[in-house]
């Protein structure tokens, strides 16, 4: 490959791009035979992210299944090339080079955490190489080969954290992963405080092999806020929610992580996650018929996977975007890369049933992001889930605020709150 990259619409112009074709290496996949699709997906199967990453491999296989069983992507079935990262971002490194280079995937899915993606980015960026992330994130993605298909923080904070502010006050205390994620999306707390007339009277970042809360439980406690707003993620994050039952800290809390993501109010005994406010696109318990309806999202899962102990977030966002895959090949009519990168920029909308969190699903073509359905979910003190509120959201920072227009030109960038907002400073 040219240390010059040639630009995507200037490759297009170019004509270089020919239709029913798929180029190996920088510009297309076709690892398998002209007769498949070869579908890359890198989810964590062991290692801290199990939890999370492996309900989204389970789904992604769901998707390619039913595809398959009706006939394939424009009659070609699809191959997987699916090893275990194993929560280990060198892995992910060197996965995401064979993938690319050896099995020339058409396609990737890669990656829970924000630190993975930002390991690999560079990897995918060099190669152009066609990749959905579908982890809800700090948002700010501005990249030309990244369809970032998960809520951002600005659409799960920004569900949650007004909720909390009329039903209980105005003081926030923020606790979050001691990474790019979790410093971002407390940045964006304090954002959006600002824009609902609320304060965060304490903040603190925790690393992610922390798993003694004692200090942080006590310093909530002496600060008083009128809810916490939490941001941890991973295994060793789970015992905070114990602890805090434990110690009688009964202040609501708003997350934009837990249960939609590490399903803890199935794994943990009550009352541990009582009064828990999760702002997400999904949870199994989402109560669309296209979801819990018979023969719905929630039954083919099960159908298929009926060990397995939850369909969280980022499952439904693997799933619903390898069907929004399908649909920009059978646009563009051709695996190759660039082509169906184009046809995803045309505006993809989905309905039931490959987008169960709502009515519909809709791919906004400047930044390569989703309009989702978002919802705030409760556990009561049994555990038991309800919503409280729910209304389609718009990825606004990237198109308001940043000006991102993928369609228009080419970018590679992460844009960050404190690049705008002076509150985040």
């Amino acid at each position: 490959m040219s240390d010059r990259r040639l630009g995507r619409r200037e490759f297009l112009a170019s004509g270089a791009a020919v239709a029913g074709t798929a180029i190996a290496g920088c510009t297309g996949g076709s690892g398998g035979s002209d007769d498949t699709i070869t579908i890359g997906v890198l989810e964590d199967r062991s290692g801290n992210f199990a939890l999370v990453g492996d309900p989204k491999h389970k789904a992604t296989l769901l998707a390619i299944e039913e595809i398959n069983e009706a006939g394939g992507i424009d009659g070609r079935e699809i191959e997987v090339f699916d090893p275990d990262p194993q929560s280990d971002n060198q892995r992910y490194q060197e996965l995401t080079r064979r993938a690319i280079n050896e099995e020339e995937v058409d396609v990737l899915w890669a990656g829970y955490s924000s630190a993975t993606r930002e390991a690999i980015r560079p990897i995918i960026d060099r190669e152009d190489q066609l990749y959905f992330y579908t982890t809800q994130y700090e948002g700010g993605v501005c990249d030309q080969n990244v369809f970032a298909v998960g809520p951002t923080a600005r659409q799960q904070l920004g569900s949650v954290l007004p909720y909390l502010v009329e039903e209980y006050g105005t003081d926030i205390y923020t606790i979050a992963a001691d990474y790019n994620f979790g410093q971002l999306s407390a940045d964006w707390v304090k954002v959006l405080a600002n824009e609902n007339g609320a304060n965060v009277v304490g903040e603190e970042f925790i690393p992610l092999s922390n798993s003694q809360f004692g200090s942080t439980i006590n310093r909530i406690q002496e600060a008083d806020p009128d809810f916490v707003m939490s941001m941890l993620v991973g295994a060793n994050h789970t015992s905070f929610y114990e602890q805090k039952a434990s110690a009688g800290l009964e202040v609501p809390i708003g997350t934009s992580t837990a249960m939609a993501q590490g399903y803890e109010h199935r794994r943990l005994d009550p009352p541990a996650m009582e009064n828990i406010y999760a702002g997400g696109n999904y949870m199994e318990e989402v109560p669309t018929t296209r979801n819990t309806e018979d023969g719905g999202f929630v039954d083919r899962y099960f159908e298929m996977w009926p060990d397995a102990p939850y369909l969280n977030e980022e499952a439904e966002t693997n799933y619903f975007s390898v069907y929004m895959y399908k649909e920009a090949v059978e646009q563009a009519g051709t695996t190759d890369q660039e082509e169906v990168k184009t046809a995803l920029e045309s505006g993809i909308s989905y309905p039931a049933p490959e987008a169960p969190e709502g009515e519909e699903i809709s791919l906004d073509p400047e930044t390569h992001h989703v309009d989702h359905h978002m919802w705030v979910l409760r556990a009561d003190g049994e555990h038991n889930v309800e919503a409280v509120d729910d209304r389609v959201i718009p990825e606004t920072f990237l198109t308001e605020t940043v000006g991102c227009d993928l369609t228009a030109e080419d970018e590679e960038t992460q844009y960050t709150p404190q690049d705008f907002f002076e509150e985040a400073g």
